[in-house]
């Protein structure tokens, strides 16, 4: 197996390194800064933006190894690749090519549609996939990204128009500065929750240009909220009249709306869908699939039906025995 399934996560067979792991490890990459993937480990493998999101997070990390794009470099008899993801900004995908020549590339959370605040995804070529499979199922189809979010626009636009104080609920990180670089550019005035706002000012130092006022308790005419779907303070309560959405890849789900408490649900999501996740495995010529997260049954069901091998990481590996 190139590829184990532990407590913590999953780990390359016969090394000390992890991918993403959920609890302390010796050695793990770091795909990304989402708070579901971060740990203090006692040594990190991460691109730079996502050290720097960690450690807003975290606080300083004297063991994080800053790793560019593109760029092989040496661990012990491995060689490994960070190469982009297109989730959020900093995200990253890590191709390990064993001592026998074997690649095995761990994609973490992965989009294909082109990002405003994030680097494009890149393909990579492959001999083991270990594909994230959070919307795994046929059921999730997106619409183009571009269209989504001239849907967005026009709705706070209406709500402008009635004058009524638009509130977008969309995570702190990644797809928040995605909707605040969009609606900025096109002359929108932006206030965004506490958390939200530091996470920009990173950005930011980052070279990523956003902009956007931190909430202080109260929105000013003509403004548009951007806050986290949870946790929501009295002080956003207060904001009246209003009327909300939220952005997310669960709004394919029926009454995902009422789920988040908002008024209407957009189809916005940082992860690639069930269509895209089947084309990047055809293409990365893998001759073995791992899904892992998510529906990773389903996607490991879909891929066999076209004829690619491939399993769930929490399913065992069946062996062929020779009668």
């Amino acid at each position: 197996m190139a590829v184990q399934l532990q407590k913590a996560g999953l780990q390359l067979s016969g090394s000390s390194l992890w991918f993403d792991a959920r609890r302390k490890t010796e050695l793990s990459f770091v795909s990304h800064a989402h708070s579901d993937h971060l740990a203090r480990h006692e040594r990190i493998i991460a691109t730079a933006p996502t050290i720097e999101l960690m450690s807003q997070r975290l606080g300083k990390l004297p063991g994080a190894l800053p790793a560019p794009y593109n760029r092989p470099f040496e661990l012990g008899p491995l060689a490994l690749e960070l190469l982009p993801a297109g989730h959020i900004l900093g995200s990253a995908q890590l191709r390990v090519t064993r001592a026998d020549g074997h690649r095995v590339v761990y994609t973490g959370d992965i989009s294909l549609q082109p990002p405003l605040t994030a680097e494009p995804a890149q393909l990579a070529e492959c001999d083991t996939l270990v594909l994230e499979s959070t919307f795994g199922h046929p059921r999730y189809v997106f619409p183009p990204r571009a269209e989504v979010l001239e849907e967005v626009e026009a709705w706070v636009r209406r709500q402008l128009e009635r004058e009524l104080a638009p509130i977008l609920f969309c995570y702190a990180l990644g797809k928040s500065q995605e909707v605040i670089k969009y609606l900025g550019d096109r002359g929108y005035r932006l206030c965004a929750h506490p958390a939200t706002y530091d996470t920009c000012l990173v950005y930011r130092s980052l070279g990523v240009e956003l902009s956007v006022r931190r909430f202080e308790g109260e929105l000013r005419p003509g403004e548009v909220g951007v806050f986290p779907p949870f946790g929501r303070s009295a002080a956003l309560k207060r904001i009246r009249p209003r009327a909300t959405a939220v952005l997310t890849g669960w709004a394919v789900d029926r009454g995902a709306a009422g789920r988040y408490r908002a008024d209407v649900a957009f189809p916005l999501s940082d992860h690639a869908d069930h269509p895209a996740l089947l084309e990047y495995a055809r293409r990365s010529g893998a001759s073995e699939v791992i899904t892992h997260h998510g529906f990773a049954r389903e996607l490991a069901q879909a891929l066999r039906a076209l004829g690619i091998s491939a399993r769930a990481a929490d399913q065992p590996v069946q062996l062929q025995l020779g009668l």
